[in-house]
């Protein structure tokens, strides 16, 4: 019985230490499972850092490699493919795209800047760019079209386009226009660049409307230096004759003046004729030559022929303006750079 008590106590007192050794091996699992809740809240966070990190990497040697690449001799300039060149200088067009090209290379060149730098050139309106990898440039071109000859104040006649920007100078082989445009602003800058698109403007809308009712063929220049003035120099033989057609109403003023004097041309008057003025719109007002200058004569409402003596002493007062205005006439046509000659040489 004792060594049943014994081996009773014996048990019972392992199993009671056993106990009390288990109550901290269960506080040691409790601190386990927080550490590994720790590392756990770690590895979780863990992998967003590392793809942080591999992304930043990654964009470093992409940067890398591109700058490698672009600087390479392989995307070196080699070939440019152009379009839409007849007027414009391909040589010029091919040295500006090489000359911004071979700096950066096809990869990193700056396409906007090339396409500036060719829209300056002359006859280049619009010049689209692209890269043709690895090593060339496309260049498609669009041109200027050459719409008005301008008369300029030094004796050139310059072709201009419809946004008044002078292209070249008019060659024998050029179509010859029917009439000029003179009053051209010389000066550089926007004001006068916004005034010479005005007067494109203007200009082709009166070559439309002259050309429509075939007056423009006796029409040598039209001036434009104030688009309130309007003034016409006729062609041919009434190359010496200008009409002041004023703000409106261009079209039917020179009809009317045309008209005018085409029946003063049967008159005595007729070949001395300075200018007709319209600008009050319903008269007339003729202009004849009187020495070195021109006087206003009558207007449309005394054109009628004047009856007996009147109409005598009127013929007898144009033959005396007739002979003492000859010879300053022809002296007048002799001139060098005379505005005559412009007209004179169209009837011929």
């Amino acid at each position: 019985m004792v060594e049943k008590v014994g081996n009773r106590s014996g048990i019972g007192g392992k199993t009671r230490s056993g106990a009390v050794a288990q109550r901290p091996l269960r506080r040691d699992r409790s601190s386990t499972a927080t550490l590994g809740a720790k590392l756990q809240m770690l590895m979780a966070y863990l992998p967003l850092a590392l793809k942080f990190g591999l992304a930043v990497l990654i964009g470093v040697f992409v940067f890398l490699g591109y700058r490698a690449a672009a600087s390479a001799s392989f995307f070196q300039i080699r070939n440019i493919e152009t379009r839409g060149v007849a007027r414009a200088s391909l040589e010029a067009v091919q040295a500006t795209v090489r000359n911004e090209v071979s700096k950066t290379g096809v990869w990193r060149a700056d396409l906007h800047e090339i396409s500036a730098r060719l829209e300056r050139l002359p006859w280049v309106r619009t010049a689209t760019v692209s890269r043709v990898l690895p090593d060339g440039i496309r260049i498609r071109i669009s041109e200027r079209e050459p719409r008005v000859v301008v008369h300029t104040s030094s004796g050139r006649f310059v072709w201009v386009d419809e946004d008044a920007v002078l292209l070249s100078e008019m060659v024998p082989t050029d179509q010859m226009p029917t009439f000029f445009l003179r009053g051209w602003n010389e000066d550089e800058g926007s004001t006068a660049q916004a005034e010479n698109r005005d007067r494109v403007r203007k200009f082709l809308e009166l070559q439309r409307d002259w050309d429509a009712q075939t007056l423009s063929e006796r029409v040598s220049e039209v001036n434009l230096a104030d688009l309130r003035d309007v003034r016409a120099q006729l062609a041919g033989d009434d190359s010496q004759i200008e009409v002041r057609l004023g703000s409106q109403d261009h079209g039917p003023r020179l009809v009317k003046a045309l008209d005018t004097l085409d029946k003063l041309r049967q008159t005595p008057r007729g070949p001395f004729i300075s200018y007709l003025d319209l600008n009050q719109g319903k008269r007339v007002i003729v202009g004849l030559v009187s020495g070195s200058r021109a006087v206003s004569d009558e207007s449309e409402s005394s054109n009628d022929r004047l009856p007996g003596a009147a109409a005598s002493a009127d013929k007898s007062l144009v033959s005396k303006k007739v002979k003492s205005a000859a010879a300053q006439v022809e002296k007048d046509k002799a001139l060098p750079g005379n505005t005559q000659t412009r007209g004179d040489r169209k009837t011929r």
